[in-house]
């Protein structure tokens, strides 16, 4: 009876095939997966891989954009800039000579012509740099010589202008060769 007991207690036992050795012949071996993944959460993952994807190329294209949109506005405002410096000399020797023609009677044709020549270079983004009576500073000003000065608040300060400096598009073009009082 007992053998009965056993028997009808005991569950049936099945024998499975497992190999740890995947060497050794058997139906399944440990380092198998035991279940896939479903096709659907694969795709779901690959969509967002190729959605990440494309979002970066696309924040990378615009930045490619924006930085050659850039470039080429600032290339087309320094385009004049060598023919601009080169033209300042000439501008020069013109402030020179209009100081001298104040001085004589009938010379409006000339100022005209002068005053036609700074409003182009103007135009094209030329702007003087006011020196006199400002602060010394490297950034702007190339000191030629220092004089000395009476007054108190004139020292360190730009007493005269050997050449203008300029502007082109905010930018310096050229520095302005000063006299400044000590």
């Amino acid at each position: 009876m007992e053998k009965d007991q056993v028997s009808e207690n005991s569950q049936p036992i099945t024998e499975v095939d497992i190999n740890a050795d995947e060497n050794v012949s058997g139906t399944t071996h440990l380092n198998e997966p035991v279940a896939q993944e479903d096709p659907v959460t694969l795709l779901k993952a690959e969509v967002a891989e190729l959605k990440d994807k494309y979002i970066r190329q696309a924040a990378e294209f615009d930045n490619y954009r924006k930085r050659s949109n850039k470039e080429r506005f600032e290339y087309m405002q320094s385009a004049g800039k060598e023919v601009i410096a080169a033209l300042l000399d000439v501008l020069d020797d013109i402030d020179r000579a209009e100081k001298e023609l104040q001085q004589k009677e009938g010379n409006q044709g000339v100022t005209l012509v002068f005053n036609k020549l700074r409003n182009i270079l103007y135009g094209k983004g030329l702007k003087p740099m006011e020196s006199i009576g400002k602060e010394f500073n490297t950034e702007f000003h190339e000191a030629i010589t220092q004089i000395d000065v009476a007054e108190e608040n004139r020292k360190g300060k730009v007493i005269e202008e050997v050449h203008k400096g300029y502007y082109l598009n905010d930018k310096i073009l050229r520095h302005a060769k000063v006299v400044v009082g000590k």
